[in-house]
C-alpha cells in the first residue's frame, strides 16, 4: 500500500429525513432532525459503553460533496468574499469528513437515534467518539 493511500471503512449509514444536500440546514443547530444511525453488526460490540443522553461525535464522509474545492462562498453565499475550505465547514473538501457533536436520544439494538444532525440520508459514518470531557 502506497504512503499516500488510506482506507476508510464505514462504521454505519445515516437514516435521516433529509435527502436533498441542497436543501438541508449547514448545521445541526438550524432546525434539523434526528436520524438513525445504523451500526454494522461486525462493529456493534464497540457501542459498549454508549448510553441514551451521551454527548458523541459522528464522524461522517459527506458522500455527495465535490472532493475538488479549495475555495468557495461561505454558507453558499456569493456576497461573501471567497474563502479557503480549510477556513469553512463547506462539506466541498479535499476529504469531506463531516464532524457533528449530537446527543443519543435512544439505542434500539445496533440502531442509535441521534441528533440534531444535518447529514443527509444514507451518509456513510466512519467513527464515533465520546465528546471530550466525558471519555470513560
Amino acid at each position: 500500500m502506497s504512503e499516500n493511500v488510506m482506507t476508510l471503512t464505514p462504521i454505519g449509514v445515516l437514516r435521516s429525513p433529509l435527502t436533498d444536500w441542497d436543501t438541508a440546514p449547514s448545521q445541526g443547530s438550524e432546525g434539523t432532525p434526528d436520524a438513525w444511525l445504523e451500526v454494522n453488526a461486525a462493529v456493534a460490540e464497540g457501542l459498549d459503553g454508549i448510553a441514551a443522553g451521551a454527548e458523541v461525535i459522528v464522524i461522517t464522509w459527506l458522500h455527495q460533496s465535490h472532493h475538488n474545492v479549495l475555495k468557495l462562498h461561505p454558507r453558499r453565499d456569493e456576497r461573501l468574499p471567497l474563502t479557503g475550505v480549510v477556513a469553512t465547514r463547506s462539506p466541498d473538501r479535499p476529504n469531506p469528513l463531516g464532524l457533528h457533536r449530537v446527543t443519543v436520544r435512544a439505542i434500539e439494538g445496533t440502531r442509535l437515534r441521534i441528533g440534531p444532525i444535518e447529514a443527509i440520508n444514507g451518509t456513510p459514518v466512519v467513527d464515533i467518539k465520546p465528546v471530550y470531557g466525558r471519555t470513560i
